[in-house]
Parts: C-alpha cells; structure tokens; sequence
C-alpha cells in the first residue's frame, strides 16, 4: 500500500522525511475500517509511510528495503524546477537505469534492493502489507513481471492504493494496481 499524501506528493516534488499533512492522517484514518488482516505488516523507515500504517490500525516492522528512492540532491525539488535547472541530468535519469545524477540511488539499485526484499518473502506463505511508497511498488511491479527496468516509469500508483502481489513456488505474480484498501 502506497503511504497516504504528505505535502510533497500534493506539490509535487521529490520527498523530504516530511511528515502527512492533517489531511492525509483523516484520508488514511478514514480507510482504517477497511483495511484487512495481516500475518505480518512492514513499514517503510519514512515519517509518511510510518504514520500510515499507525493511521491504518497498523502495527508494523520497519525494513529499511522498503525506503523510496535516495533522490540525493533532488530531495525537496519539483521536476519541473529540475528540468528548468538541468534537463540532460533529468533525462540521464529517466533514460538509463543505471544513472544517478542526483548523487543518489540509481533505478538499477532500488530495483536490486526490492527485488532482493521480495525474494526474501516470496516463500515465507505469510499475507503481508507493506506501506511504502510510489517507487518501491513500481519497482515490485517491474521485479514481479519482470520487465525492463524503463517500464518503471509506466505505472502510476495514486497514494493509499493497494497493489497485490502473489508468490507462489518463488515466483511472483500481480494481481491487481492501484485498488482502494479493502
């Protein structure tokens, strides 16, 4: 599940640790009747995904693999003011999954990173959540198809949604992109 909005989601921007906005916390709590039973729940280390799963009735286990993207020094920015300041360093970005020009985390290493979090998982039979963010589940996406690391950027994924995935014998497979929490 994609943690709920905070300020830079609403701008939008690259985050910061900021915590949800007021309205995020009622959207998230709002959804708290909704929500299933879980063997085990995990968290992102970020403030938004974190207060999520509190918001949500959650009580969840921290895994540092779950974090979004180290954006570096992007963090706080709109892509747009990216673009304006450097747009070769923005199209490195999105053009080869092995860039970083942000001094952060390349797509190639978040998507190593959730890959090996998911591998983990896959056989452990356990029904999961994992409140996190946009990049981390796109990236589960791709790992779970897949696909080529480029179709990371061909999934929206609207903040409180569910993404399922399924494992069986190792293998991953999607069910279903951007529900409503059950």
């Amino acid at each position: 599940m994609r943690h709920a909005p905070s300020e830079a989601t609403r701008r939008p921007a690259f985050p910061l640790d900021e915590p949800l906005d007021p309205r995020g916390v009622a959207e998230a709590r709002a959804l708290a009747p909704r929500v299933g039973r879980f063997d085990a729940v995990w968290s992102s280390p970020a403030a938004r995904a974190r207060q999520t799963a509190e918001a949500l009735g959650l009580t969840a286990a921290v895994a540092a693999e779950l974090d979004e993207c180290d954006f570096g020094t992007w963090r706080g920015r709109t892509l747009a003011d990216l673009h304006a300041e450097d747009p070769a360093a923005v199209a490195a970005w999105m053009e080869d999954p092995a860039a970083a020009p942000h001094g952060g985390e390349s797509l190639l290493a978040l998507l190593d990173r959730v890959r090996g979090w998911l591998a983990v998982r896959a056989d452990d039979g356990l029904r999961t959540v994992a409140v996190t963010h946009a990049g981390v589940i796109r990236a589960a996406l791709v790992c779970a198809l897949d696909a080529p690391a480029l179709a990371f950027w061909r999934v929206d994924v609207a903040p409180l949604s569910r993404t399922v995935l399924h494992a069986h014998e190792g293998r991953w497979t999607v069910r279903a992109v951007n529900l409503p929490p059950a």
